[in-house]
């Protein structure tokens, strides 16, 4: 599936500034999972869902339930309006994964999931705002979305204890959306999603924007990992004040550049950012095959030609090192590329299908990298 829009104009006059919404926006459109399929996905152990039927009237009336949600479940949900929504749809179906390639304008690294709602008529999650970029896809059915002002945390909120519902939403455009339309939401934008048929299937493409609390907090633990207990403030050059009570100026500027000159290590904020932003959504599930491949029939594979496929769950980045070296980031993991092995890493960041040139066979620290995202899953050879 591809985009037929302008994506340079999209970037230029509605990223992250103003709602987009987009007709008929694919050269060819079809729902790649069926209501059937998400349902069995919401009943699994291992896959984030929620389950959010009204009770009565209003937004304050939704209830929330989270998964596992047992099968039966919804044989007993009746006529109430209501609706299911799945995340990482994208890490357990490789149809709903390819949605993701066609917004890939966006860096790899901002991207978090494709999270897929189910709705009955009427239902939805109420009105809210999210702190991120999001493609709101129609892929079955039809849906209303409402559209309001942007928010903040000053924004006024229902109590709720499970959603973020506004407390004075009024919508300022609004739109029913068909197969294959896409609405565009910025951060911060107030939206209202609610089911206009039986059969309502939305796939939200979202990324992610760190906030600044969430790298200072993050990176200073990983700094203070790295710092000796030894490493302490020293005044070789102390001076006898007049006060004793002063805090001098070139005690400050000393105890301030113990502080700074650590935070303010480029490289290595670049291989701890490089090593936070691709860890997996869910690090906790183990994509680990079951037996490792020896290095003889590694090798014998890349001499064959053999595609490499990511792992759909998975996160991939690289920065560049200067000249033709690169650091490649892996699910939490770095490593450092040169020559080949750095062109073969770029390739591997750049799409979901990586043919493999039979002279890396040749190539040990190549042989390595393969062999080691294999053991952790983070690849596989095409079957």
């Amino acid at each position: 599936m591809q985009l037929n829009f302008d994506i340079d104009g999209f970037l230029r006059d509605h990223w992250q500034k103003k709602p987009r919404l987009i007709r008929n926006a694919w050269t060819r459109w079809a729902n790649p999972l069926e209501p059937d399929e998400l349902a069995g996905l919401a009943c699994e152990e291992d896959v984030e869902s929620r389950l959010i039927v009204a009770t009565g009237v209003g937004p304050e009336a939704l209830k929330v339930e989270a998964g596992p949600i047992p099968q039966a479940r919804f044989g007993k949900l009746g006529k109430r309006p209501w609706t299911l929504l799945v995340n990482a749809v994208d890490h357990h179906v490789p149809e709903v994964a390819a949605l993701i390639a066609p917004f890939r304008f966006v860096p790899d690294w901002r991207i978090d999931d494709v999270m897929v709602s189910y709705a009955t008529e009427g239902g939805g999650v109420g009105p809210h705002f999210d702190q991120y970029d999001v493609f709101l896809v129609q892929g079955l059915g039809k849906r209303r979305w409402q559209i309001g002002a942007m928010c903040d945390g000053a924004s006024e909120l229902l109590p709720h204890d499970d959603l973020r519902l506004l407390a004075n939403f009024k919508a300022t455009d609004e739109w029913v959306l068909e197969p294959g339309d896409i609405l565009y939401v910025p951060p911060g934008l107030a939206h209202n999603g609610i089911g206009a048929s039986d059969d309502c299937m939305t796939y939200s493409v979202g990324f992610r924007a760190p906030a600044r609390s969430e790298l200072i907090a993050h990176y200073v633990d990983d700094a203070l990992g790295r710092l000796a207990d030894d490493d302490r403030y020293a005044d070789p050059d102390l001076r006898r004040l007049d006060n004793p009570g002063e805090i001098p100026a070139e005690a400050l500027d000393r105890l301030h550049a113990m502080v700074t000159e650590t935070l303010g290590d480029r490289d290595a904020f670049v291989r701890w950012f490089g090593g936070y932003v691709s860890t997996p959504k869910y690090p906790e599930v183990d994509w680990a095959p079951e037996e490792a491949i020896e290095v003889g029939a590694l090798r014998g594979m890349l001499a064959d030609g053999v595609a490499l496929v990511r792992n759909p769950a998975s996160r991939f980045s690289f920065v560049r090192q200067g000249g033709s070296d690169v650091l490649l980031f892996v699910d939490g993991e770095c490593f450092e590329c040169r020559g080949e092995t750095a062109a073969f890493a770029e390739r591997l960041c750049a799409g979901d299908r990586v043919e493999i040139a039979p002279r890396l066979s040749g190539s040990d620290a190549a042989l390595a990298l393969i062999g080691t995202l294999l053991s952790q899953g983070s690849i596989a050879f095409e079957d």
